[in-house]
């Protein structure tokens, strides 16, 4: 897996902008869903209260989390689990493979999970000789292709059902067919071999709750109970924020998950695991490990702005409403976690600056914020963070032709802070340039605004359009008498803080 860097996002972002093809299946599932998603919430009176509820109590989570986590431990311990801390994504994959070598485990089995893609839990598995196969449909179509989600939720997305036939036909050499259920027959018939002979289950899990030391997993193909009920030895890989106090908290976010992530009242399979296989019982595993991730969240959870994102549920909406991710596509973040909660996310998550460009890969919106189930005020995050990296709190590795048109932004930030001498220098390049112009518009501008002109033109320095000047708008007197009369509720005012104002509203 290629690490994430600036350079590449942009190369592959103007690849995949331009890939009308994508567009139209991104475009195609993501309207059908939230259709769906606003069908469903729409018929559910009680459903903004109970995001309300749902952030309400992943704040308490999270402002309790060493205290809860220590409570989840215990109480699972009791019920002959394993429990294990790990510092980062190599001490949990070298916890698991190290237990999979002790059980001679040659197959194992993986539900869907996030976590141990961004462990790359797999990849570690298999370099140490154990068959690893992904039991969710989405998953499995990928890991068929070679390549990481490209979704939280729905990892094919990028993907036609002809898409799949073809790939069927090459890889479980059958006769073509794009009809899907002839495609998720097939899929279900190699898979239950599969779930028979595993030596290891492997899944992530949604919450834990303190209170019981219980593992929940919501899903809707049954690959989770199959995976934790049928092999002897079962992993969990969850990260630390998913902890939550109480059992009766769990309604809360039954209520919002489902219609939010996939337009359900609720999903097929709400799955509890509780310890191990106990007397009398026909299934569940003889051995249950659970591996608890920090790998950077104690660092978000340290930043009072950035402590937010770790109420996150990875529900995916926030991807289906982003105009970035629907042009661009989750493969273009080079990450476990594309779209917006990706971009905050992953500079905690990747290290060496490699993601610290992801923050500054979105419009703010705040369609993310909107249809977040727990109210995540994602665009005043990605602020805080370009705040951080303007400010040297995370480190960016931007490509050279980005770091000079940065660098211009800068000395352009020094030169406006002159308000005369912008004023008499456009006077000037406007007389310079006006032979060349057309239309009142430039088509080339020198480097670093020849970025600018490259896909657009720039109006000529000092020209006003005639609607402006028949409006009265079109001086800067006219514009600043406009905004000093400007009452907050006139629609004048910038809606969107200041990313300096959000960092320095926490102190």
């Amino acid at each position: 897996m290629r690490p994430p860097d600036a350079q590449t996002f942009f190369a592959d972002s103007r690849k995949t902008v331009t890939d009308r093809e994508l567009r139209a299946k991104l475009e195609a599932t993501v309207g059908r869903h939230l259709e769906q998603v606003a069908i469903v919430a729409g018929d559910f009176a009680g459903y903004e209260a109970e995001k309300v509820a749902a952030r309400q109590v992943k704040e308490q989570a999270i402002s309790r989390l060493p205290e809860l986590l220590e409570q989840f431990k215990h109480n699972l311990e009791a019920k002959g689990a394993r429990v294990f801390f790990a510092a980062d994504a190599p001490e949990a994959r070298n916890y698991v493979v190290e237990l999979a070598r002790s059980k001679g485990v040659k197959l194992t089995v993986k539900g869907k999970s996030m976590a141990t893609e961004e462990i790359e839990l797999s990849h570690a598995l298999e370099q140490a000789g154990i068959e690893v196969v992904e039991t969710d449909l989405g998953e499995y179509i990928v890991q068929l292709r070679g390549e990481r989600p490209s979704h939280i939720i729905t990892p094919a997305i990028h993907l036609s059902k002809e898409d799949i036939g073809r790939l069927f036909q090459q890889k479980l050499s059958i006769p073509y067919t794009d009809v899907p259920e002839e495609l998720t027959a097939v899929a279900r018939q190699r898979l239950r071999e599969k779930f028979l002979a595993a030596d290891m289950g492997v899944v992530g899990a949604n919450f834990a709750i303190a209170e019981t030391g219980s593992i929940v997993l919501v899903e809707n193909e049954g690959n989770g109970r199959l995976t934790t009920a049928l092999p002897e030895v079962v992993v969990v890989v969850m990260g630390i924020e998913k902890v939550i106090p109480r059992a009766v908290d769990l309604s809360h976010f039954m209520e919002v998950l489902g219609r939010t992530a996939t337009g359900q009242k609720l999903t097929a399979y709400v799955n509890f695991i509780n310890g191990v296989r106990r007397a009398g019982e026909l299934d569940g595993p003889r051995e249950l490990h659970v591996v608890v991730l920090d790998n950077g969240r104690s660092q978000m959870l340290a930043d009072p702005v950035l402590r937010e994102a770790l109420y996150c549920l990875r529900c995916g909406a926030c991807l289906n409403v982003c105009p970035v991710f629907r042009r661009i596509g989750g493969h273009a973040y080079g990450t476990t976690y594309p779209g917006p909660i990706g971009s905050i996310i992953s500079p905690s998550l990747v290290h060496d600056g490699q993601a610290g460009h992801l923050p500054f890969a979105s419009t703010l919106c705040g369609a993310c914020k909107d249809i977040c189930p727990v109210k995540i005020d994602i665009p005043r995050i990605l602020l805080h963070l370009r705040w951080l990296a303007t400010e040297g709190g995370i480190a960016v590795k931007w490509p050279p032709a980005q770091e000079r048109v940065r660098a211009g932004a800068r000395r352009a930030a020094q030169l406006f802070a002159h308000p005369a001498l912008v004023r008499a220098l456009s006077r000037i390049a406007s007389v310079l340039l006006r032979p060349v112009a057309r239309d009142g518009y430039l088509s080339w501008l020198p480097p670093p605004f020849d970025a600018w002109t490259q896909s657009r033109d720039f109006p000529l320095f000092g020209a006003r359009s005639r609607t402006a000047s028949a409006n009265g708008v079109g001086s800067s007197g006219a514009r600043d008498k406009a905004l000093e009369s400007a009452t907050p509720n006139s629609g004048l005012a910038s809606r969107a803080p200041s990313a300096k104002a959000a960092h320095q509203g926490q102190r």
